[in-house]
């Protein structure tokens, strides 16, 4: 019995990669029921050649300006910088969903640039699948930058916030 069943979440996931791939899916997420203390939870995530694509083709048109105020070398730096996931502050998302920056219509944000926050102070929420999942500050400093705004839809890996 645990051979077939083993064998049929195997094919339930490739069928889901399957999916993925003819839909043009970046990331699905499914939780197969079989009783009262039995699931299965699968996630099938890639990453899209045109979002591979996209920082790149972001820092492309900068560098030719760039390069004739200054030498090749001095702009790498200024451009890696730039891009906010580079960042070594960034805090990214964990999933794909929706951003709410407090915790309901009306409400002071959770925090605003140049705020202050400790280890573990909500940041923002992510909603995904009905769910509102609270995004954590992994380390104590100061919000530098929000670069997302209230409804966005985000993309697992996208930055939201920058602490310094």
């Amino acid at each position: 019995m645990t051979d077939t069943r083993h064998e049929a979440d195997v094919a339930f996931i490739k069928a889901l990669a399957e999916l993925l791939r003819e839909n043009d899916l970046t990331e699905l997420q499914v939780k197969r029921e079989y009783g009262e203390d039995d699931s299965l939870n699968v996630r099938v995530s890639r990453v899209s050649p045109a979002l591979a694509a996209a920082p790149i083709q972001m820092a492309v048109p900068a560098a030719p300006v760039a390069a004739a105020a200054a030498p090749a070398a001095p702009t790498a730096a200024p451009a890696a910088i730039e891009d906010p996931a580079a960042h070594p502050g960034a805090v990214t998302s964990p999933m794909v969903g929706t951003i709410y920056l407090q915790a309901e219509p009306g409400a002071a944000p959770f925090v605003s640039v140049g705020a202050s926050v400790s280890e573990g102070d909500t940041l923002l929420i992510v909603e995904a699948m009905k769910t509102m999942n609270h995004i954590h500050a992994p380390r104590a400093g100061t919000v530098k930058r929000i670069l997302v705004g209230d409804g966005d839809a985000v993309e697992f890996g996208t930055p939201l916030v920058i602490i310094e």
